[in-house]
């Protein structure tokens, strides 16, 4: 659903973390890692969302295509390692959902509803946008979550070295 990539250099560091947390290490002594399937709770203000967490090129670019449904608290969120204007659609989506843009503070800037099947892209005013959180739409309304609140960048940190990636090419600390 993000209608661009973000640039190949910067990915690949998620790459090379993902690589290298395998690598020397015994695989009989370390739990596999998680996936974007997987989803961590992570804060948004006083609400709490079961959150997949897509960081990759691949997990980027599909975000939720193809579902058919998503619980109540459910949603996605996209993880980029450098701040810049961003731009989603919703190819191949089928359901209504809300974007929030996040700056690199974790800073709730803006919130935007999308539609099913909608290809006209939905850009971000701001051009300091690291992160976005996909909902149901209406769930922001419905959780009192404006502009201004943060999201857990701990949490974030913690969902991305769990998936086996580097927090770090973020601007993350676990």
């Amino acid at each position: 659903m993000f209608s661009r990539l973000a640039p190949l250099p910067v990915l690949a560091v998620f790459l090379l973390g993902a690589l290298t947390a395998c690598g020397g290490k015994d695989a009989a002594k370390d739990a596999a890692p998680k996936t974007a399937e997987d989803r961590f709770a992570l804060k948004v203000g006083d609400a709490t969302v079961q959150a997949q967490v897509a960081a990759l090129p691949d997990e980027l670019q599909r975000g939720l295509m193809y579902r058919s449904s998503m619980g109540r608290d459910e949603g996605m969120l996209f993880v980029f390692t450098t701040t810049q204007q961003m731009g989603f659609w919703m190819r191949n989506t089928t359901l209504p959902l809300d974007i929030g843009y996040f700056d690199s503070n974790g800073e709730l800037k803006e919130i935007y509803p999308m539609y099913p099947l909608d290809e006209r892209t939905v850009t971000s005013r701001s051009r300091d946008i690291q992160f976005c959180l996909e909902m149901n739409q209406g769930w922001f309304k419905d959780r009192g979550v404006k502009p201004g609140a943060k999201l857990d960048l701990k949490a974030v940190a913690a969902a991305l070295t769990a998936r086996g990636l580097k927090p770090e090419a973020a601007g993350l600390r676990d």
